[in-house]
């Protein structure tokens, strides 16, 4: 685990993030504050490209919570059985939908105790449906950002909850509303777990990771000596 950043350099990280996309998006399909919550419940071991997959059908005709009720369990289970742990996340999409309608009014809470109060949605899907929809700064932690914070020194923790506070305690508040999605971008695609391609990376020199990956040396041309 890598140690804090210095404030200044955490400016400096997060304005080059800023520079490289002004407004980052995240990459679940959906078309309302629902779909978002369910694509979100539904992408939880998941990746975003399977749950898009199986949701852009089903939210032709099921982009309510009284929808879905109609839909019933087993149609929603054929639209999402490419998806892992479909059967539970079905139970659980159908449960909440039923709150939703029945509590509040088919309308999705912008409330984080509320959402967490429905099943199958726990605090980091609460955070996203908060930054996504509502534009709060609520940092939703996976593996990526994860990585990413402890690896960086941008947000270290020994848990999601501890990179979370790290997150709310050391990012500048002019660059909260938008850190979960420039983390996990670059999570997923610069910092991967593997082997980070740090030659890439536009944070490399800020960066505290101590084994950056570097260019391999090109290979001599046939004919040449080594």
């Amino acid at each position: 685990m890598a140690r804090q950043l210095p404030y200044h350099t955490m400016v400096e990280i997060f304005r080059r993030f800023r520079d490289a996309e002004p407004e980052p998006k995240g990459e679940l399909e959906h078309v309302n504050a629902y779909t978002l919550l369910v694509a979100v419940a539904l992408s939880a071991q998941a990746t975003d490209a399977g749950v898009n997959k199986a949701t852009r059908a089903l939210f032709e005709v099921a982009d309510t919570p009284q929808k879905m009720l109609d839909l019933g369990e087993e149609r929603l289970i054929q639209h999402i059985k490419t998806i892992g742990l479909f059967r539970n996340k079905a139970k659980n999409v159908m449960k909440l939908s039923r709150i939703l309608v029945e509590e509040y009014g088919g309308e999705v809470p912008s409330s984080r105790a509320a959402l967490q109060s429905l099943p199958g949605v726990g605090r980091k899907t609460a955070n996203v449906v908060l930054n996504m929809w509502w534009g709060f700064p609520a940092q939703a932690v996976d593996t990526h950002i994860f990585r990413v914070g402890n690896r960086s020194g941008i947000a270290p923790g020994k848990d999601v909850d501890a990179v979370e506070r790290a997150i709310e305690d050391n990012v500048p508040a002019e660059f909260q509303r938008h850190a979960h999605h420039w983390l996990i971008l670059h999570g997923r695609y610069t910092c991967v777990a593997r082997k980070p391609k740090c030659p890439a990376c536009l944070i490399r020199d800020l960066c505290a990771f101590e084994d950056k990956t570097v260019e391999p040396s090109p290979k001599p041309a046939k004919g040449t000596p080594a």
